[in-house]
Order: structure tokens, then sequence, then C-alpha cells
């Protein structure tokens, strides 16, 4: 059996073909679940995501103009419906009055060895939705404070605090749970 490329995959789906969608879904689903999941916190908010998004997918395909890989589009919906999913949550943003300090964030911090993987994802997922957001965006997804301000409404500056304080209190975690 051959393998569909990208643009077949995409053709078949906007002629509604479900062995089209099936495999659209197959590729992505789990990169895109894992993105869900660590903007949203908790595994059935991300379902949900995940399933909205991919309708989403599906029914916008005719808007997709190729200018990116359809995984990169595909992600853009599915942060998109993540932060109207927190939006629709009440995400707050914590306004710094005094100014961010970027010497702050750039502090060297050695790993401890005994985190693993599982923990530190527990440990996000406690963080307010704020901070687990930009946390995200920034270190998950790539983004940079200018383009998280812009995606989230937001200051640059409010972006670059919620960062800080995120990883303040995910390190203030981690090490509690250590003692």
């Amino acid at each position: 059996m051959t393998q569909l490329s990208e643009q077949e995959i995409v053709n078949g789906c906007r002629q509604g073909q479900r062995v089209a969608q099936y495999e659209l879904y197959r590729r992505y689903n789990r990169a895109m679940f894992g993105t869900c999941l660590r903007m949203c916190g908790n595994r059935e908010d991300a379902e949900d995501v995940l399933q909205g998004s991919f309708a989403d997918v599906y029914g916008k395909l005719d808007y997709f103009r190729g200018d990116s890989t359809i995984g990169a589009w595909i992600k853009r919906i599915v942060i998109n419906n993540c932060l109207n999913h927190l939006k629709r949550r009440r995400l707050r943003f914590t306004e710094l009055k005094d100014e961010f300090s970027p010497a702050q964030e750039d502090k060297v911090i050695e790993p401890d060895r005994s985190m693993d993987v599982a923990r530190i994802q527990e440990a996000v997922k406690r963080l307010p939705d704020g901070y687990r957001t930009v946390l995200s965006l920034y270190l998950f997804e790539g983004f940079d404070h200018a383009e998280i301000a812009k995606v989230l409404n937001i200051s640059e500056q409010t972006s670059k605090s919620q960062y800080s304080r995120a990883r303040k209190r995910l390190r203030e975690e981690l090490t509690q749970e250590t003692f």
C-alpha cells in the first residue's frame, strides 16, 4: 500500500473522503493532543479541544492555502482552540507594575537529576492557567514573547512576567516535592 502525500490527503479531505480524514487525524492527533494537554492542563479538556479542533480542520480545509505545512496549519487551529477554551474559563494575566528585568529570567539553574518527565508534567499542570499557557507557548510551542502577546492580547511585558513567574512557581513546586 502506498503512503498518501500530504496534498493527496488534503484533497481527499476536501472531497469528504473518510480514508483521507482518518489518515490526517492519524498523522497529527498525538502531537496535537500533546499541545492540548500542555495548554489545557487536564486530559478531559485536552480531548474535548482536540476533537473540536479536528472538526474545525475538516470544516476549514478550503481555507488552507499551502503557505505552510498542513501540520503547522493544524497546530495553529489547535492553539487557537486551546486559547479560546482557556478564555472561556476566564484565563487571567497579572500585569507587572514594576519593571521586569530579563536578568531575572536568565539565572542558571542546575538540573535536579531526580526529576523525571512525569513529575515535571504534573507540576506544569498545577500551574495557574495564565502561567501554564505562556510557559507552554514559549517553551513547548516555540513562540517568542511578541507572538505570545499578540495571540493572547496582552503586553509583551506581561508575557515575560508570566513566563518568569511560571518558571519560579514550577521550580518551587518541584523543589517542595523533593523534601
